[in-house]
Formats: structure tokens, C-alpha cells, sequence
């Protein structure tokens, strides 16, 4: 009798637990798939901020709030200061504006929610892409026509490996960029 229930259990249930296990693994693999990569990832802000306001219709340069991507690695989150250059008069009736303006005033840092990040063990360096002419717009997507901002591109190994090998295809409007570098210590420092 034992014999039997240990070849039944070999026989039938193995086999079906293992098929269950890989169709769950495989199912939960493409399911979370946009999640894992963050593509969608939108979290509400502090403030409501538009960037097709700003970028699109008022066509002011990143650089102007992200005043470090051409300078630095990091690309930087503006101030409140930096918001209040133009809001000490512009648009002062706005809801919005007001809470910024209670921010500046009570000399309390503004905590944006980051949006796209690289794990940290990946070394990325913004200055180094800007300066060579590579718009914003190729790893955070059409920003400019954004109204709330959000992850729109993969920003994982196999995306900039495939930019890195394939520049000339990825950014038509750079015809003299070079292919970037695709060994492993670029990224992995």
C-alpha cells in the first residue's frame, strides 16, 4: 500500500504541483512585468506640478530646474527656491501656489516623490548623456506633454545596453554620437 501512494504521489501529484508552480511563476512574470520596471509608476505629489505646463506650453529648458544634469550625475529635484524664482509673482492666486508658498515661507523642504530611479548598484551619470546631446526625452519619455509625470520608458540593463550598442538607430537627430561603452564596469561600480 505504501509502495503505491509513494508511486502515486511520484506519478500524478509531482507533476501537477510542478506544472501549478511554473504556470504561476510564468503567469507572475509578465503580470507584474510594467510594475517591476516601474512603467506606469505615477505616485501623487506634493504638489500638483505640470509638466506640459512648464515644459511643453511655457517651453522652459529642463536644465532650468534640474540644474545639475549637465553638471553632476544626479539631475537634481529642484528647491522650493527654485519654484519660487518665478511664483513670487506669477500665478500667487493658484491653490497650488499657495502651498509652495507656505513651504518657502515656513523654510520647509518640498519632499517630491522620485520617479525614475536605477537600482544602486548601478552607476548612471546624467552630465555625461546631456553633454553629448542626448535629449531628456529618450529615457523619461514625451515629459513635455505630460500633465503628471510618470515612468513611460524602461530604464533597466537591456534598455541602455541597447542604446549603448546601438546609438545611431536610438538617436537619429545625433548623427555623430558614437556607440556608448557595454562593458560591465560603465554601470557597475
Amino acid at each position: 500500500m505504501k509502495k503505491f501512494l509513494l508511486d502515486y504521489g511520484l506519478k500524478v501529484r509531482l507533476p501537477i504541483l510542478l506544472f501549478v508552480v511554473i504556470i504561476t511563476f510564468a503567469v507572475t512574470y509578465y503580470v507584474s512585468y510594467a510594475e517591476r520596471n516601474n512603467i506606469g509608476y505615477q505616485p501623487e505629489q506634493p504638489i500638483k506640478f505640470s509638466h506640459k505646463v512648464h515644459a511643453g506650453d511655457m517651453k522652459i529648458d529642463c536644465k532650468y530646474c534640474h540644474i545639475s544634469a549637465d553638471k553632476t550625475r544626479n539631475a537634481s529635484i529642484p528647491t522650493v527656491s527654485v519654484c519660487m524664482g518665478c511664483h513670487t509673482l506669477a500665478r500667487k492666486d493658484m491653490p497650488e501656489i499657495q502651498k509652495l508658498t507656505e513651504y518657502y515661507d515656513q523654510n520647509k523642504p518640498l519632499l517630491w516623490n522620485r520617479i525614475h530611479r536605477v537600482p544602486d548598484f548601478v552607476y548612471f551619470n546624467h552630465s555625461v548623456h546631456v553633454n553629448k546631446g542626448i535629449d531628456c526625452a529618450n529615457c523619461h519619455g514625451d515629459v513635455q506633454n505630460m500633465e503628471v509625470i510618470g515612468q513611460v520608458k524602461n530604464l533597466n540593463m537591456g534598455a541602455c545596453l541597447d542604446c549603448h550598442r546601438n546609438a545611431h538607430a536610438k538617436l537619429p537627430n545625433l548623427p555623430n554620437i558614437n556607440n556608448g561603452p557595454d562593458y560591465c564596469s560603465t554601470c557597475h561600480r
